[in-house]
């Protein structure tokens, strides 16, 4: 992973300081690419430790076309909670009264997780993300993206449409409303000497936070469909847009730098014949040694 290192390297160096949507501010730089072999290894970041089962959850998530967390917080995955929960806040006229992050901030989210968790009337008003990457995967207007992709892969490999795109114009007004906008735009595979590889466009890139999950998240999926279309797995490309690194996260970028990578760790999966048949026990992740967790706020 000394790629990914390379990048928040750059980033320090070479980035300029833009304002940003959240009004925290970044770091940034356009236009990045980085490919990871995935015969050599799961790409998971061993400088600080990184959630595997959260990334698991969260992918199974998306292909069963969910976009309501409660099926996440029951999980115990936390990573999408911020956007409904300041959703919930706007609707109940609490936002003005709550600093962000602050104490009473932390509380409210806590006990906003606790009802979706526990109550799922609440869950079915507050917790929909709206027509997030699930939705789009399984139901771009009307069509079933991933779906379509296995039957093409298996059945005209040679195709250079093997897409899936998160990127609905349709439908960005109403995800704006109840979260944010696809990050993960689009991905193409494609096939060669009996490999699969993927390539992601992401057009906004958190890359402290959010980037050892995409790299993970978009190695693990193609992991699954080789598998369940005869394939090995070949390359997970991640070209990038604006990638950025929060101001707030400067000093959490200086420990892991600080920080020696340990051998990559590696994925067994059970065999299955339909994507859509993954369930959580399917997957174990072998010899992960990683550096401790390191803590940073989300920009929301």
């Amino acid at each position: 992973m000394e790629q990914y290192l390379d990048l928040l390297k750059e980033i320090k160096s070479k980035g300029i300081k833009k304002e940003d949507r959240t009004g925290t501010g970044t770091l940034s730089i356009f236009g990045h690419q980085m490919r990871f072999d995935l015969q050599k290894g799961f790409p998971l970041v061993t400088t600080k430790k990184v959630n595997f089962n959260a990334i698991l959850h969260e992918l199974l998530w998306f292909i069963q076309g969910d976009t309501n967390i409660e099926y996440l917080v029951k999980n115990n995955v936390n990573i999408w909670n911020e956007w409904p929960f300041q959703s919930w806040l706007e609707k109940t006229n609490q936002k003005e009264n709550i600093v962000m992050h602050s104490d009473d901030w932390k509380s409210k989210l806590e006990e906003f997780v606790e009802l979706v968790k526990t109550d799922s009337s609440f869950a079915k008003k507050y917790g929909d993300l709206g027509p997030v990457y699930g939705k789009q995967w399984r139901d771009f207007e009307g069509v079933d993206q991933l779906k379509l992709v296995i039957e093409d892969i298996k059945n005209n490999p040679n195709s250079r449409r093997h897409i899936v795109s998160a990127w609905n114009p349709k439908e960005i007004p109403t995800m704006i409303k109840s979260g944010l906008p696809p990050c993960h735009t689009l991905f193409q595979f494609y096939i060669s000497n009996g490999k699969l590889s993927c390539q992601l466009y992401q057009r906004s890139a958190d890359v402290f936070l959010g980037v050892p999950y995409n790299i993970a998240s978009y190695a693990l999926l193609t992991y699954m469909i080789a598998s369940v279309t005869d394939l090995e797995a070949g390359e997970f490309i991640h070209t990038l847009g604006d990638t950025h690194i929060y101001l707030n996260h400067i000093d959490q970028v200086e420990e892991q730098l600080s920080r020696k990578p340990h051998e990559l760790p590696n994925l067994k999966i059970n065999e299955k014949e339909n994507l859509f048949d993954f369930n959580f026990n399917d997957f174990e992740l072998l010899n992960y040694q990683s550096h401790p967790f390191i803590s940073a706020p989300i920009a929301v």
